[in-house]
């Protein structure tokens, strides 16, 4: 991809504001050098423009070097261009922690000719100057965001080219396919040959192997980076957020005998088997009494709508009320796991009805902790094995991937229906099938891409990165 071509210099505060033991002011850009050495004061003296690169200098930002009036102490980093995150030169001032020294230093920088950066384009700059790709650049936002080290793991493959590695093979072995149709195009006196017929075909094939592969693993990296969402509903009192508290090993909501404790929903992301689950516990759902009941009502109502997975409980102590058959009725179409609760106690449950109206039945005692391990390996297994459909809510990133790889699938099957049909008398037919697989992976790694679809991926990273 050609180089591109940015003349102004950028700067934004890298670090979360809060106290802290340091919190960093980044730079980038052909002036960085410059004007860092503007507000830099090294202990020596000396100005950094002769500095060398990835050398590390200990001195003083100060308003004017005249006055030498100090604003912080800090250590200043040089990284020059091409050598650097986003190939341009860097500067980084590590600072005190604190947010009045932090905006203190980023205020001088940007009143000596830097402009404060946008969300995410210190990645940009590495994509446009051709750094990364963008797939890796989208790898740096799972990384930030992973809520599990197994997400973690998987950003970083990614990071690492895993993703890209796999798209640049299929690529390859696509334009040796076009290359030979091509040429049968230019010397229509040489025909194809039933081996090389075949060879295509074969080739095709095993290339839609390939992005099936890639697209189990773009599904498991929007799960990992995404999560799922899990609400557990049911009629009140039946242990809800006993449940909660079981499944986070702490005590998260209130507790009480009193039917209706839960007026709000309460909201934890938890790790199970390596997969982030945010687990949300809601009100009861009754015939509400009073105003706020049937704003809880209402909200829970919406929650369970939106989620991926519905734990859905039952009281064994209790039989099943008007409510409860309800909630299995209109839960008809959801992803349920029913679960019933308070087994340590006398069961007096219909058992029979929930088993016929959802697939497997877990037991569990969330106030002896009893078999809560038996539900968090459901809630993965169901995840793992697809069954559980994320929100279409989710970041573009992963989204974006698997359309063009299932867009690219779409077309080399064609490609090969075509050779199957024997219509390689017409091979422009599957050459531009070939091509236009070609431009669905290429968007992937960002060979070509616009304006719009830059602004939709970046404005997720926060202004430092």
């Amino acid at each position: 991809m050609k180089q591109q071509v940015l003349v102004d210099t950028i700067a934004a505060i890298s670090t979360p504001l809060g106290e802290s033991g340091i919190g960093i002011v980044r730079l980038s850009g052909p002036g960085a050098i410059a004007i860092a050495d503007r507000v830099f004061l090294p202990k020596k003296g000396k100005s950094i423009t002769g500095f060398k690169t990835y050398t590390t200098h200990y001195g003083w930002i100060v308003e004017d070097k005249r006055s030498k009036a100090i604003v912080d102490e800090v250590l200043l980093t040089i990284m020059r261009s091409p050598r650097s995150y986003t190939k341009e030169d860097i500067v980084e001032i590590n600072c005190h922690g604190g947010i009045v020294a932090l905006r203190k230093v980023l205020e001088l920088v940007l009143e000596n000719g830097c402009r404060l950066s946008e969300p995410g384009e210190f990645t940009k700059r590495a994509f446009l100057n051709g750094r990364i790709d963008l797939a890796q650049a989208e790898a740096i936002l799972d990384i930030i965001k992973a809520k599990t080290d197994y997400a973690l793991k998987v950003g970083a493959e990614q990071l690492r080219g895993g993703l890209s590695l796999g798209i640049n093979k299929i690529r390859t072995r696509l334009l040796e396919a076009l290359s030979i149709l091509e040429a049968d195009i230019d010397f229509p006196d040489d025909e194809l040959g039933i081996p090389q017929i075949k060879k295509i075909k074969d080739s095709l094939n095993d290339i839609n192997k390939r992005l099936e592969e890639l697209l189990r693993g773009a599904k498991t990296a929007r799960l990992l980076r995404e999560g799922v969402s899990a609400v557990i509903c049911g009629r009140t009192n039946v242990g809800k957020s006993s449940l909660l508290n079981a499944l986070l090993k702490k005590e998260r909501s209130i507790v009480t005998p009193i039917a209706g404790t839960t007026r709000d929903t309460v909201e934890e992301v938890m790790d199970i088997k390596g997969i982030p689950v945010k687990i949300v516990d809601t009100a009861g759902i009754i015939r509400p009494r009073d105003l706020i009941e049937n704003k809880a009502v209402r909200r829970s109502k919406r929650y369970i709508a939106l989620a991926d997975l519905v734990i859905l409980l039952f009281d064994g102590n209790r039989k099943l009320s008007a409510e409860d058959l309800r909630l299995i009725k209109k839960l008809k179409n959801k992803v349920v796991l029913a679960v019933i609760n308070k087994i340590d106690l006398k069961q007096r449950i219909q058992r029979s009805v929930i088993k016929n109206s959802f697939q497997g039945v877990i037991d569990i005692s969330a106030k002896k902790n009893k078999n809560i391990n038996l539900l968090e390996d459901c809630i993965a297994n169901l995840a793992q094995e697809g069954k559980i459909s994320i929100h279409e809510s989710a970041s573009i990133s992963n989204l974006r991937h698997i359309e063009k790889i299932k867009k690219a699938q779409k077309l080399i099957a064609e490609a090969v229906n075509s050779v199957d049909n024997n219509k390689l008398l017409h091979s422009e037919y599957v050459c531009q099938d070939i091509k236009d697989a070609l431009l669905a992976l290429d968007d992937i790694l960002g060979r070509r891409f616009s304006e719009d679809l830059l602004d939709r991926i970046f404005r997720n990273f926060c202004i430092g990165k």
